[in-house]
């Protein structure tokens, strides 16, 4: 069996994990959730941490991730960080992946890396207007990370939004298929599940 690996980007709050899990239920397929890669910043202070740019690829262990990604690619299993980003640190156990017919890759630079990409036999980007993700990423931060309505919209001038348009915008251009985030899921979803192989 060669895994199908499918690799969902987009920009924060797009729709790329709602997208991932819709496909997951209907598939089968387990999700690796490349945002849980960002680097281990335990060493440094919480308000040190919070000052760190989260919206660039350097924020991520690029190394760790091809590694996993590779594995999965090859047939294997893995087991891959777990990030708590109300206090951006890493945190103890992590999620194991089996070997699956199809594995569902999804977070903001999924699509960046060539090396990432290469490995994909489906490359989707999710995008949305950026007064929509603006918006859910302010009630998912505040009702889920404990955020203030400020800090959120200081984090989304500073480096979000400009981060986005620098490196992850971009990579719509390597995707077989773009979807609108804000269409229904049973709209978008169909035509994203109609390029993954049926498995029976």
């Amino acid at each position: 069996m060669t895994p199908f690996l499918a690799g969902i980007a987009g920009p924060s709050c797009s729709g790329k994990t709602e997208l991932a899990f819709w496909l997951a239920h209907r598939t089968g397929a387990p999700i690796l959730n490349l945002d849980h890669y960002y680097r281990d910043l335990n060493g440094l202070s919480f308000e040190e941490r919070a000052r760190s740019n989260f919206d660039e690829p350097a924020a991520l262990d690029r190394e760790e991730i091809l590694r996993d990604a590779r594995a999965l690619a090859a047939g294997g299993a893995i087991s891959a960080p777990r990030y708590d980003y109300s206090i951006h640190a890493r945190i103890e156990g992590g999620q194991f992946i089996e070997p699956a017919p199809v594995i569902i890759l999804e977070g903001l630079f999924a699509l960046y890396w060539p090396e990432l990409r290469e490995l994909y036999r489906l490359r989707i980007f999710v995008d949305a207007p950026e007064d929509l993700c603006f918006a859910r990423r302010l009630r998912r931060d505040i009702q889920e990370r404990g955020r203030t309505p400020e800090s959120v919209r200081a984090q989304f001038e500073a480096t979000v939004k400009p981060m986005a348009q620098l490196h992850i915008l971009p990579t719509r251009e390597f995707a077989d298929v773009v979807v609108n985030g804000a269409d229904p899921l049973d709209v978008s979803g169909p035509e994203v599940l109609a390029r993954i192989p049926k498995l029976n």
